[in-house]
């Protein structure tokens, strides 16, 4: 089983989160927002990966360094699952709708990390969570990923957008990671991600 478990701790946070890219969708996610661990169950539901995840940070001061070290970390825990990637897809696409929302989420695991995120939300805020840090929670990612994603997304309720974009964020990474039988190595002309 392709799995990652990465422990960090800093002066701001303590996150374990451990990742099985080959897993069945079971989540078991605390990390003292509830409004990401609803968004980080998503993630993992969609995408079929049994994600494990205990955190906490300084949320007395706000959710930044929680929610910036909840995406390092998963993307240093998904490139040690890929590991060289030999026999992934990896180039996948999905557009997900929610209701009046729809997000569309393209990636390439690919060994370069970059983002582009084209959307606005309607609110500074969601679930207690500034809006403006989901991109940043992404970005995070996939830099330690070393995935490029591009995430478009429109709707009139917050909620609605931001998960739409985790699940189509996991069913993406879903369809880019999985094992095409047709490859036996590395999906690159230059023989490594």
């Amino acid at each position: 089983m392709r799995m990652g478990e990465v422990r960090r701790e800093t002066k701001e946070t303590k996150i374990g989160l451990s990742i099985a890219l080959d897993g069945e969708g079971g989540a078991d996610i605390a990390t003292g927002l509830p409004f990401m661990d609803h968004m980080l169950n998503s993630f993992a539901r969609h995408g079929g990966f049994g994600l494990s995840i205990r955190a906490k940070g300084d949320l007395e001061v706000d959710a930044h360094h929680l929610v910036e070290d909840l995406g390092i970390v998963l993307g240093m825990a998904l490139k040690e699952a890929v590991g060289d990637g030999s026999g992934i897809t990896r180039f996948a696409d999905v557009a997900v709708p929610m209701d009046e929302a729809l997000a569309d989420v393209a990636v390439d695991v690919g060994g370069r990390g970059y983002l582009v995120f084209t959307g606005d939300f309607n609110s500074p805020a969601v679930g207690g969570i500034d809006t403006t840090l989901f991109e940043h929670f992404f970005y995070s990612l996939c830099t330690r990923a070393g995935i490029t994603a591009h995430i478009r997304f429109y709707g009139r309720n917050d909620h609605h957008m931001a998960e739409a974009i985790f699940k189509a964020f996991g069913i993406a990474l879903a369809k880019a990671v999985a094992v095409d039988p047709r490859r036996s190595g590395v999906p690159s002309t230059k023989g490594t991600l």
